[in-house]
Formats: structure tokens, C-alpha cells, sequence
């Protein structure tokens, strides 16, 4: 028997495939193609307190080997996300991850809150809709001028410290890349209480349209992901979980089982796919299957026997 399941802060993932925040809406989309419950777990679009229209302008820009974002956090707004979403991610039978963002350090925490009440009370009745928090210091902070809360290692620690008051829940943090120290973010997290890191979040990037003579982003920067990012997010996930001892979410370029696989490799507990949400609109159930026939013609029992073998 082959077992790909894994647990993280006492969540469990029947396979190490995770859909990427950004990238699969809440799922229901998706679910017209393939059954979700293959997933090993989502994490949800990213959530703010308030809804959020997002960028203007152009939004996505195809790049060799990857794809520019300048989404801008579009979403409902976390009461709509309680209200009308979680309902049915009650019925699937996966982890739930509810990726959390904000513009203000109270922003976060008040959406932390939020998030925390109605899951209580569904566990009243017995029902579960979020498993987990993925909290996402990639945003901009206001007060500081717009830049990321990632970025500097002890302004992040603030956000962590007080999600982690706020919330029983899971608390997963999301790294950006950009990030001046990741290993000394990522260990912070750990200090704070974090129950696990993920990453890596976009690199920030640029196209100029020569003939218009400007960004093709009316934001200016956008977000890198896609192939062309994973060699770096590889070498980025393995520094990290060497330097952690919580479980670590790997992400960054994955297009196939090899890809998964590398990752597993180089200590990451569980996988997000992204892009190749995109470029395959059945990419989650392919990716499940084809772990399973790679670990079948290794021989291979359990993940474990691989995991961070580096």
C-alpha cells in the first residue's frame, strides 16, 4: 500500500498536493473538471477584512517559462467568504486553508477574529469549513509606505506574534521571497508560534512595453511565478526547512510528480501548485496520480522515506 498522507498542526493531507492561494479561486470552478477531494488540500484566494476590487489595467502577462501577476488581492471580503463560501467547503473532504491578508496590522487581526468566531461556531454543530490559517505578509503595508510586512524580519514579527494571540486555529505563514533574511524570517515565525512556513510568495518583476514606453502594470512591479522561479524557490524551501523544525509548505514552479518530488526532497512536508493551474486546468488530479506512479515504480511506501533526504 502506497501512503502519500502527511499531518501538519494536527490537520491531515491525504497527498502532498495543495492548490495555491491565487490560483484556484475557492475551488468551485475547478470542481466542474475534476473531484476536489483528490486534493490532498486549497488554500482559498487571498482574503481581507474588507472586499477589494484590485489593480487596475492589465493584470496577467505571460513571460518565458512563468507569469507576471498584478492581481492586487482581488476578493469578496472576508464576511462574504463566511458567508456564501463556507458552506460548501464544509462538504469537502480536504484541508481548507484560508489565506489571510491585510493593509493595516489591525486589518489582519480583526479578520483573524472573524475567521476564528465562525469556525467555532460551526464546531458547534459539528461542521468544519477552515482547517487552517495561511497568513500572508506579502502585503503592503500602509503605514510604512507600501512595503511588503515580509520584508524586514522584525516588522513581520509583529504581525505573527499577534495573529498567533488572535486565532487557535493552524497558523501557516507565507514568505515572500524578497525578503531581506528568509531563514531568519522563517525562524522568527517559528519563535512567534507559527505552526508552519510556506513558501515561496512571487518574486517581484517588471515588463516594459517599448512601443508605449512603459510597464505593461499600471502597478508598475508585478509578481513572478511560474517555472522559471523554481530552481531558486528549490534552494529557498531547502535552506529553510534545515533551519526550522515546524513543517514547511514548498511552492514555486511546480509543472510535474519530478517537481513535487524535489521539493519532498528538500524537506518540504506538502506542496502548493500555482501556475500550472493555468496551464492545465486538471493539473491537481494529474499531479496526484502521477506521484502515485512514481512512488509505485521507486518502491516507495510512504513519503517519509524521501522527505528532506538532503
Amino acid at each position: 500500500m502506497i501512503d502519500m498522507s502527511c499531518t501538519i498542526a494536527g490537520v491531515t493531507f491525504k497527498n502532498p498536493v495543495v492548490m495555491a492561494s491565487g490560483t484556484f479561486g475557492f475551488g468551485k470552478e475547478y470542481g466542474a473538471y475534476y473531484d476536489l477531494n483528490k486534493l490532498g488540500g486549497i488554500s482559498g484566494k487571498g482574503l481581507t477584512l474588507e472586499p477589494k476590487e484590485g489593480n487596475s489595467g492589465l493584470r496577467v502577462y505571460e513571460t518565458p517559462s512563468g507569469l507576471l501577476n498584478s492581481v492586487g488581492l482581488e476578493n469578496p471580503g472576508i464576511p462574504a467568504f463566511l458567508r456564501d463560501e463556507c458552506p460548501r467547503w464544509e462538504r469537502l473532504d480536504l484541508a481548507r486553508i484560508v489565506n489571510l491578508g491585510g493593509n493595516t496590522l489591525q486589518d489582519y487581526v480583526d479578520g483573524a477574529i472573524l475567521i476564528e468566531r465562525d469556525a467555532a461556531e460551526r464546531k458547534k454543530k459539528g461542521n468544519t469549513a477552515v482547517d487552517m490559517i495561511e497568513l500572508n505578509i506579502s502585503c503592503p503595508n500602509v503605514k510604512a509606505g507600501g512595503m511588503a510586512y515580509g520584508i524586514k524580519t522584525e516588522t513581520a514579527r509583529e504581525v505573527v506574534r499577534e495573529i498567533r494571540a488572535a486565532t487557535t486555529l493552524p497558523l501557516i505563514v507565507k514568505l515572500s521571497p524578497n525578503a531581506e533574511d528568509i531563514v531568519q524570517m522563517a525562524a522568527m515565525c517559528e519563535q512567534e508560534g507559527a505552526d508552519g512556513i510556506s513558501l515561496v510568495n512571487t518574486f517581484s518583476a517588471m515588463k516594459i512595453d517599448i512601443y508605449k514606453r512603459r510597464s505593461v502594470f499600471d502597478n508598475l512591479y508585478a509578481g513572478l511565478s511560474g517555472p522559471a522561479i523554481k530552481p531558486i524557490a528549490l534552494r529557498m524551501v531547502h535552506q529553510v526547512s534545515k533551519a526550522v523544525t515546524i513543517p514547511v509548505m514548498g511552492m514555486g514552479g511546480i509543472t510535474s510528480p519530478e517537481d513535487m518530488v524535489e521539493f519532498i526532497m528538500a524537506g518540504a512536508a506538502v506542496v502548493q501548485v500555482g501556475t500550472y493551474n493555468f496551464m492545465n486546468i486538471r493539473a491537481g488530479l494529474e499531479l496526484v496520480e502521477g506521484l502515485e506512479r512514481f512512488m509505485a515504480e521507486q518502491g516507495l511506501t510512504c513519503l517519509d522515506e524521501i522527505r528532506g533526504i538532503l
